[in-house]
Formats: C-alpha cells, sequence, structure tokens
C-alpha cells in the first residue's frame, strides 16, 4: 500500500483478501485482491461512485471493465 493511500474497507472469506483504497491526493479509488490460495493478486482502478460495487464484485467487475483481462481467465466465475 502506498502511503499517500486510506483503506477504507477490507474484508476475508475462503483465502480471498479485497480491500478498498483511497487516494485522498489524487481523489482516486482502487480495489486491491488477493489470493491466498494461489498467491496471485490484482488492482482495479475504480470510479468513486462505483467503488462499493467493485469491492463486492471484484471478479464481476474487472470483466465489466476489461473482458480480455487476466482476470477474466483466472476467476470469472468465483464469487467474492
Amino acid at each position: 500500500m502506498n502511503a499517500s493511500q486510506r483503506e477504507l474497507a477490507h474484508r476475508e472469506q475462503d483465502g480471498l483478501e479485497v480491500t478498498l483504497f483511497w487516494n485522498p491526493r489524487s481523489n482516486e479509488v482502487s480495489v486491491e485482491v488477493v489470493d491466498q490460495r494461489d498467491e496471485s493478486s490484482f488492482r482495479l482502478p475504480v470510479a468513486g461512485a462505483r467503488a462499493l460495487d467493485a469491492f463486492y464484485h471484484p471478479y464481476s467487475y474487472a470483466l465489466a471493465v476489461d473482458p480480455a483481462s487476466d482476470v477474466a481467465s483466472m476467476k470469472s466465475a468465483q464469487v467474492i
């Protein structure tokens, strides 16, 4: 995590960690997903108005933003 970022929300379930970050300097919001089971991770920039949607449904959000992303091939059917 960057020192200028603030953690707004965090949740863990079945080896998955999802964290919502906000950078007050740039006003950028992102969601980070870490899968402890296979040590994979990704971070998505998100619009502030969609932050909670992306936080609760990061794989679906990643697919909607970029269907050709590596995330799409990783776990598109997995719900967290």
